[in-house]
């Protein structure tokens, strides 16, 4: 607890990502009610991203200079300057929210309080780098918000609370992302007020319940069309809107924006293979069941509908007894 029960909480605040700026954000709306002040923020260097590569400052960085908050962008806490600086800043407590950087127990144990967590999962399930992705592509039907107290494992530390979301049947990562990042907002203020009030009770994580959220790659949007179209659906959602699912054509790689389970029989096609067409969509044979594809790209064009594409260039890739993956 802090000093005097009136004296304001001496927050820094961590992250980079949107969904670490709708935290900061929720500090920021309930500053004043509830006696924070957000002395400084840490986030990631700036990027260069577009087509210009001109470097641009992470969604965290910008809503801090809205706010006339300091910001430090260090590469790491290996230097000793880094690390006096956090410290010279005298806070009670960091809160961190998809920083993108692994703190050495010196950075930990300087705040006050110590440095608690925004984390997007229900721990201990889905430690690790996507939490979100895996949980759709899992199939899970819940997930949810932890906040964490920090320690020097990977989202190993004791948990102070959670709060549970629904995994809706037509959720993508994207849209799941967008409600978690608001409800872990909600999640930091309770917490906050918890830790204030002396009444949080740390719990620890069951290690036999743990899974790992590996970070995603490009190579994993590949549809194998022999997997069953349940699968293939979570997968599709799971990995929107990045890294994108994809299958291929006799005219190149196809990029899937939207798809949805159609049906999980056993069929007697191809896997693969198209097995009607409307101006909804495309449906294709699983190695159990099927899908339709509703949104679409391919090779030097723009994401559109199956109906608009069925009126272009491609048209002749998605007739009825096309193959689609790696035997077109």
């Amino acid at each position: 607890m802090t000093d005097t029960a009136n004296a304001p909480l001496r927050i820094v605040f961590a992250g980079t990502p949107d969904f670490a700026a709708a935290s900061l954000q929720a500090v920021l709306d309930h500053a004043d009610q509830n006696h924070y002040e957000v002395i400084a923020v840490y986030t990631q260097p700036d990027r260069p991203a577009g087509r210009g590569q001109k470097l641009v400052a992470s969604p965290v960085k910008q809503l801090a200079l809205e706010h006339d908050i300091p910001v430090y962008q260090p590469l790491n806490f290996k230097d000793e300057t880094d690390r006096q600086a956090l410290a010279d800043l005298n806070a009670d407590i960091m809160i961190v929210a998809a920083y993108g950087l692994i703190l050495p127990k010196a950075v930990l144990d300087t705040p006050k309080l110590g440095c608690i967590n925004v984390h997007a999962s229900l721990l201990p399930r889905w430690r690790g780098a996507a939490p979100i992705h895996r949980a759709v592509i899992a199939g899970d039907t819940i997930t949810g918000i932890t906040i964490m107290q920090m320690d020097v494992g990977l989202d190993t530390g004791d948990m102070l609370l959670k709060k549970e979301c629904n995994i809706k049947a037509d959720d993508t990562s994207g849209v799941l992302h967008d409600r978690l990042a608001m409800l872990g907002g909600e999640a930091l203020i309770e917490g906050l007020e918890a830790i204030k009030a002396g009444t949080i009770h740390p719990e620890q994580q069951n290690e036999e319940l743990t899974c790992y959220a590996e970070k995603l790659t490009k190579q994993e949007g590949e549809v194998d069309w022999t997997q069953d179209a349940t699968t293939i659906s979570r997968r599709i959602r799971g990995l929107l809107p990045w890294p994108g699912a994809y299958t291929h054509t006799p005219a190149g790689v196809m990029k899937i924006h939207a798809a949805k389970l159609l049906d999980t029989e056993e069929q007697d096609f191809e896997h693969g293979e198209i097995t009607m067409v409307s101006k909804e969509g495309i449906v294709v044979a699983a190695g159990k069941g099927s899908i339709m594809v509703t949104e679409l790209q391919f090779p030097g064009g723009k994401r559109m509908s199956v109906q608009d594409a069925l009126n272009g260039k491609f048209k002749d890739q998605l007739q009825v007894g096309k193959l689609l993956g790696s035997q077109a």
